[in-house]
């Protein structure tokens, strides 16, 4: 950048600043050179400066010979946690790369800072001419990038099918935000910068992005299990309904009784189940393929096997309770109601010790137990869903029986 100043006198002076590289003459200032490589080294940013003074206003696109004045090396340090926020992208899958228009010294110094760049990895420089397909798919840090090559380094990412999150606080950094799949810019950066991008890290840390990442991943999870439990206990009921005449029961359960295990099931203990903390092992998975079914990675066949499960034990419960004489309707709608409560507490979350519980999801499951046994205990209720009454002993027999799925999916559990 070149600026030109009237001075008192009448005459003109221009300062030049820019890249020590292009300012400083190979010859003439090769120990200012080896200064401004030394400076970089450090991790400094560094300035070459250029005077002169002439008498006449000059253009400042084409400015007159200047005379080097110096070096200025700016320090602008890393957090102190920048290293442990490297670290938990790479635990979780994530390449985090360093792209820069500084020095390939400072570069360099950074990177190794962060834990990125290892002995014998190479610094690509945007200098030394267009980054070929090797550089991108290789390097880890950019030194000497123009705005234009950023784009280039985006296009080839996403063309290799990574999704790309590009941070950055400039106006020059609004074009690569905007073809970025996430542009993250920024809060004490220009307005260009925030305009362009979807996210605005208003602490500037990009440790928040990394703690974003871990609790997208939690709710993802956490639709992923209401889905499961859900969907299990819709399946079965299904099941139960087709199986149930093949077995002698003409009518396996009344209407009353499906909507009523329906209600209890899947609304405050499914409501519940969106607040599960995150697994402990959240920020050390790899990431999911964005062409990744919600219903993939297996999920569709736990549901199955889930659905399976609650079905045999419930129909197996009916068939018992018809040839012991008891009645059987009251029986099935008691186990598969009580059975479902239970798969919710199977596919809760496995977080990390310390990990605030979910106790809602408890309190929910209780209180529902209790309206589901209130089905056949309470003449009320027994009158709306038609059940009959059931013996303390009968009661315990079904809730025993009825944990077995819970107990068996917990114990045979995948995490999804």
């Amino acid at each position: 950048m070149t600026t030109v100043h009237r001075l008192p006198s009448g005459a003109y002076l221009v300062v030049c600043k820019g890249a020590p590289e292009n300012l400083l003459d190979p010859t003439a200032d090769a120990a200012l050179l080896d200064a401004a490589a030394e400076l970089a080294a450090d991790g400094l940013r560094v300035l070459a400066l250029a005077t002169t003074t002439v008498t006449e206003q000059p253009d400042p696109t084409e400015p007159p010979p200047l005379r080097t004045t110096g070096l200025v090396g700016i320090g602008d340090p890393l957090r102190a946690t920048a290293r442990d926020t490297a670290a938990a992208f790479e635990r979780s899958g994530v390449r985090l790369l360093l792209i820069t228009g500084d020095h390939p010294g400072t570069a360099t110094a950074i990177g190794r800072r962060l834990g990125i760049l290892g002995p014998g990895d190479v610094v690509a420089r945007g200098d030394d001419g267009p980054l070929t397909a090797t550089d991108i798919e290789h390097a880890r840090v950019y030194a000497r990038t123009q705005p234009e090559q950023k784009l280039d380094i985006i296009a080839a990412l996403q063309q290799r099918g990574e999704v790309v999150a590009m941070t950055g606080d400039g106006v020059n950094d609004a074009p690569a935000l905007r073809r970025a799949d996430i542009g993250v810019a920024m809060g004490s950066g220009t307005e260009v910068a925030r305009q362009a991008a979807e996210l605005v890290l208003v602490d500037d840390n990009l440790g928040t992005v990394a703690d974003a990442i871990g609790e997208g991943r939690r709710i993802y999870d956490n639709i992923r299990r209401f889905l499961r439990y859900a969907l299990s206990g819709g399946v079965a009921e299904l099941l139960v309904m087709l199986a149930g005449p093949l077995l002698g029961m003409p009518l396996a359960l009344l209407p009353a009784q499906l909507l009523w295990i329906n209600l209890l099931t899947h609304g405050v203990p499914g409501v519940a189940l969106g607040a599960e903390p995150a697994e402990a092992d959240v920020l050390r998975r790899a990431p999911r393929s964005p062409q990744e079914s919600v219903l993939g990675a297996g999920l569709l066949r736990d549901i199955l096997a889930g659905a399976g499960l609650l079905a045999v034990v419930t129909l197996a419960a009916g068939v018992v309770a018809g040839r012991s004489g008891l009645p059987w309707q009251s029986v099935m709608f008691l186990v598969l109601g009580l059975s479902q409560l239970g798969v919710a507490l199977a596919v809760r979350a496995k977080a990390a010790p310390g990990t605030p519980r979910n106790h809602a999801l408890l309190a929910a499951v209780a209180v529902c137990v209790l309206l589901q046994v209130a089905g056949v205990l309470v003449a009320p209720l027994r009158a709306l869903l038609g059940t009959e009454p059931l013996t303390v002993t009968t009661i315990l027999a079904c809730c025993a029986v009825a944990a077995l799925p819970g107990a068996i999916l917990r114990l045979t559990r995948r995490r999804h």
